[in-house]
């Protein structure tokens, strides 16, 4: 008698572990967001309460820098950026591929307050456009302050000869796409030391305006500096970065935001001379 109560127990200790776990899973998956469907960018907002910014803000990324809501501007500085070399590690997080830095890579200065570059990231198309053109990609390089708060180099792209960046992960890249198969949720490779000093070339034009992460939960406040030089990208390269991800994020570009009133700014030195 005492033997089946004891295994009265197990069986019900073992039933409530399962619908524990289920649950906690199906918690987790119920925060999951995509760029389609369901759990889309038009439904992010509803997806957490962490989330409420991405359709409630009012200061949302990503925009098209048109010349209505242009303005040149003399007050903006060249844009300074001082990377080194440093240990990184490429990611698949799945909604895009990312490289993070490891320690202190190199300083983004806005307005003389100092942004450490945390990591980057890829978009396909381009979330931002220009008078209306979405580009095939763009590269977000994400900045953060000793305050927490963001800012964002953006460098789009147009198709052309391959870009010397993607080039030097480009084999990284293929077995991250196998690590993936293998459904490795977050799935890293390591890159060793990773020289990114081809992005602090002077830029002699940006846009800057104050939006937000394109991503959940898109946070607010974020100052976003769009190169106006768009580099190229080869077609191979692009379809190496979708390649890991997963199906409802191969097109991981928000739609546009209203700019509600919101003004960009033009740096151009060419334009000032």
């Amino acid at each position: 008698m005492a033997l089946r109560i004891c295994f009265l127990f197990l069986v019900i200790a073992l039933l409530l572990a399962i619908s524990t776990s289920t649950s906690v899973q199906n918690g987790l998956s119920s925060l999951s967001f995509s760029y389609s469907g369901a759990t889309g960018p038009d439904k992010w907002g509803s997806l957490s309460p962490n989330f409420s910014a991405c359709s409630n803000g009012k200061i949302q990324s990503p925009v098209d820098i048109v010349k209505g809501i242009l303005t040149p501007s003399k007050r903006l500085k060249p844009l300074t950026r001082v990377y080194s070399a440093s240990n990184a590690t490429l990611f698949n997080n799945g909604f895009n591929i990312g490289v993070h830095f490891e320690g202190h890579v190199g300083t983004l200065d806005v307005d003389g307050k100092n942004y450490d570059l945390k990591q980057m990231h890829w978009h396909s198309p381009s979330e931002h456009r220009l008078n209306g053109v979405q580009f095939p990609a763009e590269l977000h390089l994400l900045h953060q302050a000793s305050d927490q708060s963001m800012s964002v180099v953006s460098v789009l792209f147009q198709f052309g000869k391959d870009d010397i960046i993607i080039s030097k992960i480009k084999d990284k890249l293929t077995e991250l796409a196998k690590e993936t198969c293998k459904k490795e949720e977050d799935a890293q490779i390591p890159l060793g030391t990773v020289d990114i000093n081809e992005f602090q070339k002077k830029s002699r034009k940006y846009f800057r305006y104050v939006g937000s992460l394109t991503v959940p939960p898109c946070t607010e406040n974020v100052v976003w500096n769009i190169l106006g030089k768009v580099r190229t990208i080869s077609k191979d390269q692009l379809n190496a970065l979708k390649a890991p991800l997963d199906s409802a994020c191969k097109n991981n570009s928000r739609p546009l935001q209203p700019p509600n009133g919101r003004k960009v700014e033009l740096y151009d030195e060419l334009r000032d001379q």
